[in-house]
């Protein structure tokens, strides 16, 4: 139990990998110079009734047909490609910032200093390598393009880095790297880590990623932008409605973060084929909403605050796998306060 006077009750930590929004544009494959801002398109539509139906009406083919008659008028947003492209062009940004060992916000002297001992340490042994390789392999595979990437012939990853002590270029094949795990031998994967590491375990310095992505899905395909979350559906035109920044059709910054951080592999259940949901995003409690699961419990006592609590206060984890994990969690960023009643 820890003692009160080393509880930080307000602690936050900023997130070190900043992205930006992706814009969406179009092109053809054998023409990737010229790009076009892809738009979205209203449609109105007429679906069918699909949804499961009361036993009083499934069981009465005249209530049956008469519930099929009913129209299910529908105003949605679409994006596409134009008839003459074939390729979709998403292009953002990564920031990446050093300055993990020093919190946003904590209001215990005691806390901050064994916290930042324990950064320090971390740091010293293990340099952000690991963490950088899975970041970059994120990357380098564009598991950023969600659903835009299955079905892809072709996709092309062009990485540009700069700060004050590099500028450096990188292409790379997503086809040629899995989703599925992070064992990936490569150079250019190697060289693009060790930048993003030297900025990670840095005080203050960072260094900008530019990321322009073409993958080649077919003539006038349905592209996939971010969608808007409807809070009020009863009053809103549209039931599905897509994102979009001045008019170009968009990714949120929050989507492309998440396949970015997509690096836990350490959690219990991975190793489990009937369980894993295989790499899942970083997140404090294991959160895989669209599984609603959980996969870091605290009744199992691998959830972030269990470990994050033990070792900020000088305590040795059980594997480096919990302190990876850790400091990806810090790396994302956060507000972890413990309550010091």
């Amino acid at each position: 139990m820890a003692k009160k006077e080393n509880i930080a009750s307000v602690l936050a930590f900023e997130k070190k990998l900043v992205t930006s929004d992706g814009y969406m544009y179009g092109t053809a494959w054998n023409n990737r110079n010229e790009v076009q801002a892809l738009n979205l398109t209203p449609k109105s539509v007429r679906g069918t009734i699909s949804n499961r139906l009361k036993a009083a009406i499934k069981g009465d083919p005249a209530k049956l047909n008469a519930e099929v008659e009913k129209p299910n008028l529908q105003k949605v947003d679409a994006c596409a490609l134009l008839p003459e492209q074939d390729t979709l062009n998403l292009k953002f940004t990564i920031k990446v910032l050093g300055g993990i060992t020093e919190p946003a916000a904590c209001n215990n002297a005691q806390f901050k200093q064994s916290y930042r001992n324990a950064a320090l340490g971390y740091i010293e042994q293990h340099k952000f390598t690991e963490l950088a390789h899975r970041y970059a392999t994120n990357i380098a595979n564009a598991r950023f393009l969600w659903r835009n990437r299955v079905g892809a012939e072709n996709i092309e990853v062009v990485v540009s880095a700069r700060n004050k002590y590099v500028e450096k270029k990188w292409t790379f094949d997503a086809k040629q790297f899995s989703t599925k795990h992070f064992d990936h031998n490569d150079e250019k994967i190697a060289e693009l880590a060790s930048h993003i590491a030297k900025a990670l375990g840095s005080e203050e310095d960072f260094l900008l990623l530019d990321i322009d992505c073409f993958a080649q899905i077919g003539r006038a395909q349905e592209v996939y932008p971010s969608e808007e979350l409807i809070l009020d559906k009863g009053k809103g035109e549209k039931s599905k409605k897509l994102y979009d920044v001045k008019g170009i059709a968009a990714m949120h910054s929050q989507k492309l973060g998440n396949a970015l951080r997509t690096i836990d592999t350490w959690y219990p259940d991975f190793s489990d084929p009937d369980s894993s949901a295989g790499p899942i995003a970083m997140e404090p409690y294991g959160a895989v909403t669209n599984l609603g699961r959980a996969y870091r419990t605290p009744a199992a006592k691998q959830d972030f605050y269990t470990f994050f609590d033990a070792w900020a206060r000088g305590e040795k984890l059980q594997s480096i796998e919990q302190e990876h994990y850790v400091m990806a969690i810090l790396v994302r960023g956060g507000v972890f306060g413990e309550s010091d009643k």
